[in-house]
């Protein structure tokens, strides 16, 4: 695996939302959730992985995002997807599209 890189989309008090690049091209995204002595990962990957790649990417996100976070934890749970992103939708979109096709 090539560089990787970080970049956060989003931050709240229990959750963080971050834009994996590598080599500066899209690899995927991991939302991460903070609860009480837990933290658990939704990671999303844009292309096919073996399982060993799978892994070193959970330790790297565990290494520069979860360890780095400060919250004391007893285990790191990552649901891992494979597949692209189709959009991006938010309600003036979605209200857009409805006065369009009238």
């Amino acid at each position: 695996m090539g560089e990787l890189k970080f970049e956060r989309e989003h931050r709240t008090q229990t959750s963080e939302a971050y834009l994996l690049l590598e080599e500066d091209n899209r690899l995927g995204r991991i939302d991460l959730h903070f609860a009480n002595d837990m933290v658990f990962g939704t990671l999303v990957i844009e292309r096919e992985m073996s399982e060993q790649e799978v892994q070193d990417l959970i330790e790297a996100i565990d290494d520069e995002l979860v360890t780095s976070a400060q919250v004391p934890r007893d285990d790191f749970v990552v649901t891992v997807y494979q597949g692209r992103e189709v959009g991006v939708y938010s309600d003036e979109y979605l209200e857009g599209e409805g006065e369009e096709e009238e």
